[in-house]
This record gives structure tokens, sequence and C-alpha cells, in this order.
């Protein structure tokens, strides 16, 4: 048995919580990471995988292995990329939460365009999944909410994260419009399409309306982020959203974005890695890259007051 590899079907498995799933992840048969699993046991003489008619999680015994696993496939990628001469090159797992996607997509296009050689592999996780990854070397990168980082996570402040009341537009244009600051206290009376309760963001947004003594009730919940744009776009709801996704809509004229006031709430968001933990050349780059002017100034224009950015870009001659 190639221990390294039972290794990464263990992490494949884990990841995608189903034996087809992990099986195709790792470009091998169903049976063959079965059988590989049961091998691994056979060596451990323990229990790992909870087995039912479905994939059940991982015994305690599994868990334990899981994160030895973690350890030695990051120890080995490290190794690996130390090696080869030249640019930085290798896997980079890089989680964000939904709400920054658009930013870890930029960050990651970014980095392929300076360093050709670096893979980064982009995973959308729940701000608790992005701290567990870190702390036990599943990911290599986070980006999110860094006022609720652990003291064990080392931050890079990023943006400020500004939301905006989304809606369908009464006049389609050209490009995405802007219209006058909202009051939260009105957009809690629209019916609005929110993230569901047990994402960092909408605890965000509740703070927000529970200060303000006001409970919406939200017309449609989701913890997919496209829902709530596909809803708004169908119409009849609008959906409070960051200016990092707002930012991505910018050829729909159909819709129209509306800075949210009283208060104005912002969330700094930045990067996360694991204090402490050795840096891959890989990791060193995206962090390299991250403290770049160029960068900084790619993210206030997709995160910052939009609606300033697109008069700038309205400005600007042909």
């Amino acid at each position: 048995m190639n221990l390294l590899d039972a290794y990464r079907y263990l992490v494949a498995l884990e990841q995608h919580r189903h034996f087809g799933r992990a099986a195709a992840a790792c470009h091998i048969t169903q049976p063959a990471l079965s059988n590989a699993l049961r091998a691994l046991e056979e060596r451990f003489e323990v229990a790992i995988v909870r087995r039912g008619r479905h994939y059940e999680g991982l015994t305690p015994e599994g868990e334990r292995v899981l994160a030895s696993a973690h350890r030695l496939l990051h120890e080995q990628e490290l190794l690996e990329q130390d090696l080869r001469a030249g640019r930085p090159q290798g896997r980079l797992v890089i989680g964000a939460v939904p709400t920054a996607l658009p930013v870890a997509a930029r960050l990651a296009a970014r980095l392929v365009e300076q360093h050709p050689g670096v893979q980064p592999q982009v995973r959308s996780l729940a701000s608790q999944e992005i701290e567990l990854g870190l702390e036990n070397l599943a990911l290599d990168l986070g980006i999110g909410y860094v006022e609720r980082a652990p003291a064990r996570l080392a931050t890079l402040p990023q943006y400020v994260e500004r939301h905006y009341l989304l809606q369908r537009a009464r006049r389609s244009g050209v490009v995405l419009g802007f219209g006058s600051p909202m009051p939260w206290a009105e957009a809690a009376a629209l019916p609005l399409a929110l993230l569901s309760p047990e994402m960092h963001n909408r605890a965000i947004l509740d703070g927000v309306f529970r200060e303000l003594g006001l409970a919406p009730r939200p017309a449609i919940e989701t913890n997919s982020v496209l829902a709530l744009l596909v809803a708004v776009q169908a119409g009849g709801v609008a959906a409070v959203l960051p200016g990092a996704l707002v930012s991505t809509l910018a050829t729909h004229g159909e819709l129209e974005a509306r800075p949210l006031v009283g208060p104005e709430l912002l969330t700094p968001i930045g990067l996360m890695t694991a204090a402490g933990a050795r840096r891959s050349r890989a990791l060193e780059a995206a962090l390299a890259l991250a403290q770049g002017e160029d960068w900084l100034a790619h993210l206030r224009a997709h995160t910052g007051t939009l609606e300033a950015a697109a008069r700038q870009r309205a400005l600007r001659p042909d």
C-alpha cells in the first residue's frame, strides 16, 4: 500500500463526504479508493471510516489519522516546492467565505499570471471551516472575517466590506446602476433574500437589524450566493450584499445597487494563515502579491465605494 496515496484518498473522502465523488476527484475507481482505505485501517488496526449505506463520517481514531494525513501531505508539498528550482510553483489551497469568493478568484488569477507554475485551488467554505482547515494544514490560505480569527492564525488586512441593497432597476440600462443611499430600516421592510442563519455574513446583518430594533423575516434563505443573485434577477426580492459581490454584476443593467446607511456597516476582510507554520513558496508568493500596491488598488476598485469607482470609469475617455 502506498501510504501517501491512501492519505490523499482519506483527505478527499472527508472533503467530498461521498465515496464516488472522492474517487472521481482522485482519478481512481470507487472500489480502488475503498480498498486503499481498508488497507489503511488494517495497517493501523483501527476503524477509520464509519460506514453505512452512505458515508457517515470518520471515527475518533479516523480523525486522528486524518490530522496526521494533513500534516504529512503538507510537509511533502513543502519539500517538493523547496526542491524545485526557479520561480514559485506547486499547489496552493485557498479557502474563502462565500461573500469573498470574487476576491479569492481575482487573487488566484493574478497569482497565476505572475507565477504560471502555481496551481491555486479555491474553495468556498464557512468561517469555521476555514479556521479549522488552516489549523490542521488542510488549507494554505484563508480569506474571511479577520475580526473573528483566533490568535493562532496570522492575519493580513485586505479591504473593508461595505454593503449594498441589490434590487431590479425600474429602468434597465447598459451597466449596473447605483441609486441613492438607503437606510437599513427601509431595507428591512422589503422582501429580502438573505444567506442562511449559520453563515457569518448573516449573523453580521442580523446584528445590524437587532441594534435598530428590527427583525425582518426573509422571503428567501439560502447558503448559496449564486441563488441570491438569481433570485434578485428574477425579480420580487432584494438582497443585502457586500461590494465584492456587487462588483461582479457591473454589466447587469437590469439591476440597481444602493449603499446601505444608518448605520454604515464596515467589516474588515483579510487573509489568514496558520501562525508559526512553515510557508510554501507558493504561499509566500501569494502573500507578497497581496501586499503590493497594484493589487490593493485593484481591490479598492472592486470592494470599496463602488459608485465612486463606477463614476470614474464613466469619465474615462474611450
